[in-house]
């Protein structure tokens, strides 16, 4: 299964972006557990994700995270457009092909 974290400031926005990226994986028959936190819960989920996805707005908050993650897994920012128009499945395909899938 995989596991995306969504990385935001706790805005309503981001967690419509996870219901529709949830929808997109469902649609794919893609097993995926999506889920958004603010930064100060990241390094206790670390070693159950795939990948985090940075809100743009959080975007200067890369740094810090990729410390956090210690190179264990990708951190990205998420496409600014896609995620202005909460396209949930640009976000979705966004994160498969930094890990390849």
């Amino acid at each position: 299964m995989l596991n995306i974290l969504l990385v935001c400031n706790a805005g309503m926005s981001t967690s419509m972006v996870v219901k529709k990226m949830r929808d997109a994986a469902k649609e794919r028959g893609l097993e995926a557990e999506i889920n958004a936190r603010p930064i100060s819960e990241c390094k206790d989920l670390i070693d159950t994700l795939d990948i985090i996805l940075l809100g743009p707005q959080v975007k200067f908050q890369k740094p810090q995270v990729d410390k956090l993650v210690e190179g264990k897994i990708p951190v990205e920012v998420m496409d600014m457009r896609s995620y202005g128009t909460m396209n949930g499945a640009a976000i979705l395909d966004q994160a498969l092909k930094i890990l390849n899938l």
